[in-house]
């Protein structure tokens, strides 16, 4: 027997909508970057009056925290799978790389520079959390090394960022120096900054990361 639908033609309808809206939204960000977005553009595009539009965004900004609020959440998915069955820093940091390479224009949105004038609700960083705690949690597992560090000390006052996470300072900060460095090594990659140097960046990346894991 078939599972009576939970939501109504009309609400299936302006869900296929926002996703199409969406979509276009992605086409204009990968051709001119997110500060060119423009909602009277997409509407044209989609064959819609701009105030037609405005009933499903109401306002560029409010547009851009959909994608990033899907960029995050499809970001803490792929994290949250690569850490089954346990958390493995390694496993992470190579699906990280994957899904940064597999859509350039989605990293760069939410890991980029910021759009102008654009300022995220506090959802967005509740989703951002998310990811560092998977982070953490994978990093935390690893055996401890290295002597303490003032950073350490100063983590100890200063751990909003954390959410609560119950590490140690020596951990919080190993979270951060692997999610920073393996961040510098993407950016510049996705960016075409190692272009010409005749290198293989996945080469750069696991010597990053090993270095990481090992120190």
């Amino acid at each position: 027997m078939t599972e009576p639908s939970t939501t109504t033609p009309r609400e299936r309808y302006r869900a296929q909508v926002r996703a199409d809206i969406k979509r276009h939204a992605w086409e204009q960000i990968a051709t001119s970057g997110a500060t060119a977005l423009s909602l009277n553009a997409i509407s044209k595009q989609m064959g819609m009056s701009g105030p037609a539009l405005y009933r499903y965004f109401a306002s560029r900004d409010e547009l851009i925290t959909a994608l990033i609020r899907d960029a995050y959440q499809s970001l803490a998915d792929t994290l949250r799978a690569a850490s089954r069955p346990g958390p493995d820093a390694a496993t992470l940091a190579q699906a990280l790389r994957g899904w940064a390479l597999d859509d350039p224009h989605r990293y760069f949105l939410i890991y980029g520079t910021p759009v102008p004038g654009y300022h995220a609700p506090d959802d967005i960083t509740a989703i951002a959390a998310e990811t560092m705690t998977t982070v953490l949690d994978a990093v935390d597992a690893l055996p401890a090394n290295g002597p303490a560090t003032p950073f350490d000390a100063h983590l100890e006052e200063h751990r909003q960022w954390a959410a609560g996470h119950p590490a140690p300072a020596a951990a919080l900060h190993r979270g951060l120096r692997f999610w920073t460095r393996l961040h510098g090594v993407l950016s510049l990659e996705l960016a075409g900054h190692f272009t010409g140097m005749g290198f293989d960046p996945t080469l750069l990346y696991a010597a990053e990361l090993d270095d990481l894991l090992n120190r």
